[in-house]
């Protein structure tokens, strides 16, 4: 519980201070990584990234907004959805077949 407390503390000082180190594979919502992302095509044309999957994406909120790498995303589409995948229970919950919407660039 600690370790919540720690990345809390991490994430309001990152707003005043230097900008918080962020992981390459990772979704983000509010600051806070909320899925890991596999088969990563990004689109600037048809301003799409497509995810072949995403997974540990329990807490990825649908519809919001959120972010990716330098981009501000909402994802449109799912294919597939399921809460635990027996192969690999580790997973979590797991999106395949996700597109999403550039929306912009974030602000860093």
């Amino acid at each position: 519980m600690s370790s919540k407390v720690v990345a809390e503390t991490n994430t309001a000082s990152a707003k005043t201070g230097p900008v918080a180190a962020r992981q390459d594979g990772t979704v983000y919502q509010k600051e806070k990584p909320v899925a890991r992302a596999l088969e990563v095509e990004v689109d600037l044309k048809a301003k799409e990234v497509r995810f072949g999957e995403l997974y540990e994406s329990d807490w990825l909120l649908l519809p919001d907004e959120c972010e990716y790498q330098n981009y501000r995303i909402l994802i449109r589409k799912v294919a597939f959805a399921t809460r635990l995948d027996k192969n690999a229970p580790h997973k979590r919950r797991v999106l395949r077949g996700v597109l999403a919407e550039i929306l912009g660039y974030r602000e860093q």
